[in-house]
């Protein structure tokens, strides 16, 4: 066990600082004042890094630290840091280490008895989480799934029983596949599309799997966050019979999808046996 104090004196410290996932109004003053206190930047992509200094009038020399030269950067950095150099480091949005650079940087650090701290901010699976209206007691991220079908398929069978809530990142060009692999592997959970948050196209889409893959793909622009609602365990104790009974007392007025729904919630089933019973007895 080793306990550290941050700002012990003498002892050489990294910021690491998270920044604004779209509204720039969002980079706290405390994040700001640190950076202009350093004497070097460290970035993921020194050109975005600039745009965000250049934005609060801020001029410093700038590191390149981004996942194919982590090892050599963090090398270079923590030889500065133990010169006496400032250095905060910065990924192009959110928080560092966050699907984003910034793991091994930590590691190489705490290694050599450097301290971190870590400034916050925004983040994007919290946000799209809190605003989906899914359940927030507990949840999962995931990040960014395998590019390729039956890679991203495993990984999402691995998933599956999961009772959590479920936080995954994706980009524009992969969106389709993804909700497609999702529904085969899932079934037509409840599930959120967080789009472009903070800025001013930011977008909620709440709906189920079926729906959001049926949605047109050119429509699905920006960084998106895609919540999925967690494995329901199937309570196989209550009867058919007490499942037709409730389903016979709900309001006939209500389409039969939202009778199902109202069952469902009410004896904490899976939609697709209701559905499935019910349409069993009509026949």
């Amino acid at each position: 066990m080793k306990r550290s104090l941050s700002f012990k004196d003498n002892v050489p410290l990294l910021y690491l600082i998270a920044t604004p996932i779209g509204n720039l109004q969002e980079f706290s003053p405390r994040a700001i004042s640190t950076i202009q206190e350093s004497d070097f930047i460290a970035c993921e992509d020194t050109r975005n890094t600039s745009k965000l200094l250049d934005f609060f009038q801020i001029k410093k020399k700038l590191i390149s630290l981004h996942e194919h030269n982590e090892v050599v950067a963090s090398n270079q950095i923590i030889e500065l840091l133990k010169q006496g150099q400032r250095i905060a480091y910065l990924s192009d949005a959110g928080f560092p280490a966050i699907s984003d650079p910034g793991e091994i940087l930590v590691k190489k650090c705490l290694e050599n008895e450097i301290n971190v701290s870590v400034i916050g901010g925004s983040n994007a699976l919290l946000v799209a989480l809190v605003g989906s209206g899914l359940s927030t007691e507990r949840f999962y991220f995931h990040g960014f799934l395998k590019a390729k079908k039956t890679e991203r398929e495993k990984e999402l069978l691995k998933l599956k029983d999961k009772e959590e809530t479920l936080i995954f990142y994706e980009s524009p060009h992969r969106i389709d596949e993804t909700l497609n692999s999702m529904l085969i592997v899932f079934g037509d959970r409840p599930a959120v599309i967080a789009r472009e948050l903070t800025k001013v196209h930011e977008e909620y889409i709440r709906g189920h799997l079926k729906e959001l893959a049926d949605i047109a793909k050119e429509t699905l622009k920006g960084e998106m966050v895609i919540v999925v609602s967690g494995h329901v365990s199937e309570n196989i104790s209550i009867s058919d019979e007490t499942i037709l009974k409730e389903y016979a007392l709900t309001d006939l007025k209500l389409t039969t999808k939202d009778r199902i729904d109202l069952v469902a919630k009410k004896l904490s089933l899976q939609k697709r046996r209701i559905y499935n019973l019910i349409m069993k007895n009509q026949r």
